[in-house]
């Protein structure tokens, strides 16, 4: 299978920069995935688990949140505001923010605000701990 250039650049830097088949994620509008060879392309990033297909056959995965994609000329450039490569993630982290916030949702006084926040940080857990394979 034809391969393309992937670069996934984080607030820490280049994390990955290599040849690979595929990427796969979910957009602002739904799962996407990336070949060799698709048009030039831009899009914001969702909250879910990333796929990276290597030119081995093998696949990496990873937690992405939010961010934007582009893809010119053969070269897909992946600017998340959060990714863990799976291998990564700190399970029992994980486990506890997703104890934390499922405990915070269940107080009846919860503001509005405060219940969006425990939402999205449940929502974060779940996607770490699916990334993960838990």
């Amino acid at each position: 299978m034809a391969t393309f250039q992937l670069q996934v650049v984080t607030m820490d830097g280049l994390i990955y920069d290599g040849e690979v088949e595929s990427i796969s994620l979910r957009s602002v509008h739904g799962d996407i995935a990336i070949l060799a060879k698709h048009i030039d392309y831009c899009t914001a990033i969702g909250m879910g688990t990333a796929t990276v297909r290597l030119p081995d056959g093998t696949e990496q995965k990873a937690a992405c949140m939010g961010g934007m994609l582009s893809m010119m000329d053969n070269l897909c450039r992946v600017i998340p505001t959060t990714w863990e490569w799976s291998n990564e993630i700190d399970v029992e982290r994980a486990e506890s923010a997703k104890k934390a916030a499922q405990e915070r949702l269940d107080d009846a006084r919860l503001s509005n605000e405060a219940r969006v926040r425990a939402e999205a940080k449940l929502r974060r857990a779940l996607v770490r701990l699916s990334s993960a394979g838990k």
